[in-house]
């Protein structure tokens, strides 16, 4: 079986899953291929199912307080217009960063940031994937963090179990994975292809 194909949002997002799969999955070969937001990565969606129509594909998108399913039943719909139902489509909720604030110890230990840990105990940040802004969130508790860079921190970082991040999207992202490799077949060595 081919590598798994990831179409994505924007860069973070690849800067994330590169530093982070190895990790998760070692045996994973895969490419990530960035899109210019979401019109752009919606637009590209169907040529790039021609292109990569024997690999798996994964597409993720950041909700930006949209509705989750409504987001996924549109991205189906493109998906199924070129007969790929099996394609796997994750909705990081509200954006990429909510992911990160699900795992407070591990941010605490990337930023030097002691006071983080613990904040998960507050009833505000219990469910980061409730918080409307988490890219803001985060800059108030973190002024140093920025996109691309806490992106590569935190893909290096990331808990590898999924019990030990609070972000249900993040989760789910986990676990539609595992299913991914499941029906990939095994890997005898970890490739990352670059993309532009």
């Amino acid at each position: 079986m081919n590598r798994v194909i990831f179409l994505l949002e924007e860069l973070s997002m690849k800067n994330f899953l590169e530093g982070f799969l190895p990790r998760f999955m070692p045996d994973l070969e895969f490419l990530c291929i960035t899109h210019e937001g979401k019109q752009d990565l919606e637009k590209s969606i169907p040529r790039k199912l021609r292109v990569f129509r024997k690999n798996r594909v994964v597409i993720i998108r950041d909700n930006d307080g949209a509705d989750c399913l409504a987001v996924k039943k549109k991205l189906s719909n493109i998906c199924k217009i070129e007969n790929r139902s099996d394609v796997l489509i994750r909705i990081a909720c509200q954006t990429l960063e909510a992911w990160y604030l699900g795992a407070w110890d591990v941010l605490s230990d990337v930023y030097d940031y002691p006071k983080l840990v613990g904040l998960n105990r507050k009833a505000k940040y219990r469910d980061p994937d409730h918080l409307s802004r988490p890219y803001f969130e985060l800059g108030a508790l973190v002024p140093e963090f920025r996109k691309i860079d806490g992106a590569r921190r935190m893909g290096m970082a990331m808990h590898v179990e999924k019990t030990k991040n609070c972000s249900r999207s993040f989760q789910v992202f986990m676990e539609g994975m595992e299913r991914v490799v499941r029906n990939t077949g095994d890997r005898k060595h970890v490739k990352i292809i670059r993309s532009k």
